[in-house]
């Protein structure tokens, strides 16, 4: 008999197909909000609805270092996405896990502690200190996703 898959992973998996709708020519990034064990909104990042994507026109970032210059892009992040779609449909997030391909930046740093999402579990790390600083002055609970224990 195989063995189960537990609730982290199955999220954390989930986040990673959640990133190949992505349209982001530089990362697919894949997100996933949790309340209980429920699954409640999933984002990735790519333009707004009935926006040219990236993959289409190319990407106005071309040769920008990740992490910088962020309010260059074009496209919405996964994280926001997710937090948008919720707000979108009336559904609380409050209190809830958000679990994320990659460390949020700081601007989905600053839309996470609004929302009053209470957890990050990720799993690649991001070049934005400011994000951790965000994350951390109001006891949001961020993990890289190597250091969860179920």
């Amino acid at each position: 008999m195989p063995e189960r898959l537990g609730l982290h992973d199955y999220f954390m998996e989930i986040a990673y197909v959640v990133a190949r709708r992505s349209t982001c020519l530089h990362r697919q990034v894949g997100a996933v909000l949790v309340q209980g064990k429920q699954i409640v909104s999933t984002g990735y990042n790519g333009a707004p609805s009935g926006h040219a994507h990236c993959l289409d026109i190319g990407c106005a970032r071309q040769g920008v270092p990740s992490g910088q210059r962020s309010e260059l892009c074009r496209g919405a992040h996964a994280e926001q996405n997710a937090i948008n779609f919720a707000a979108r449909y009336g559904i609380s997030i409050e209190g809830a896990t958000l679990y994320t391909t990659h460390y949020p930046c700081s601007w989905c740093a600053k839309s996470i502690v609004n929302a009053g999402i209470a957890r990050v579990i990720y799993d690649v790390d991001y070049p934005d200190p400011l994000a951790k600083e965000v994350l951390s002055a109001i006891q949001v609970e961020w993990i890289r996703d190597s250091e969860v224990e179920e």
